[in-house]
């Protein structure tokens, strides 16, 4: 191995790692809008059920397959943003051991240049 290949590796986990990152935000922000369909449509159904506003079965149905749909996507994103998690963990576990096999000196160590 030479002296960059450790600092390439490093760059390239740095990389993947940011992409996990965004994977995971993407998650998030699809985590929040399903619970937002499940609060919509549990809203929806209890609206039709007590019959305010004179909505009718299509509502009903509506409603039902948006609490199913928001529990679906819920349960999907939350499972991709754990396992985008754990690989994010492990990556940067990767990075800390690479950087930790780094022989690292101080500046003041490095021997003085004349020009």
């Amino acid at each position: 191995m030479t002296d960059d290949a450790p600092s390439d590796e490093i760059a390239e986990i740095e990389a993947r790692i940011e992409e996990l990152a965004e994977i995971a935000e993407r998650c998030r922000k699809f985590i929040l809008a399903s619970k937002i369909a499940i609060g919509g449509g549990a809203v929806l159904l209890l609206i039709t059920v007590l019959g305010l506003f004179g909505i009718g079965q299509a509502a009903a149905l509506g409603s039902i397959a948006l609490v199913l749909g928001g529990i679906v996507s819920l349960g999907s994103n939350v499972s991709t943003l754990r396992q985008t998690e754990s690989a994010i963990g492990a990556a940067e576990a990767r990075r800390s051991e690479l950087i930790g096999r780094i022989d690292l000196r101080l500046v003041a160590d490095a021997p003085m240049k004349l020009v």
